[in-house]
């Protein structure tokens, strides 16, 4: 864990976004908590982060999402050198995809 992102108030925030049980839910709170700009930019991170475990190329991911080089190239040092919260998120997801 980061020290520098740890403290109080980001545990009592994410223990708040664990108490969200439905997409609804989310969209009620993010809406509130964050700006329609923070919420887009987060979900095409997430996208690219999608895109680039499917080995998709710079340049498609680019003109699918809409996302700069950089951005592209900030999520990929995070896949290759982060936490693995992308990888924990997406393998989940996959995970209740083929319970369906």
């Amino acid at each position: 864990m980061n020290d520098k992102l740890q403290n109080e108030a980001v545990d009592s925030l994410f223990d708040g976004i664990l108490q969200l049980r439905t997409r609804e839910e989310c969209y009620a709170f993010f809406e509130d908590l964050c700006t329609v700009k923070e919420l887009l930019s987060m979900s095409q991170r997430f996208e690219v982060a999608t895109m680039l475990k499917e080995d998709k190329t710079y340049l498609s991911i680019a003109s699918k999402t809409g996302a700069s080089t950089a951005t592209i190239s900030r999520v990929n040092r995070s896949l290759a050198y982060g936490k693995d919260g992308y990888d924990l998120v997406l393998s989940r997801m996959r995970q209740d995809e083929s319970k369906d």
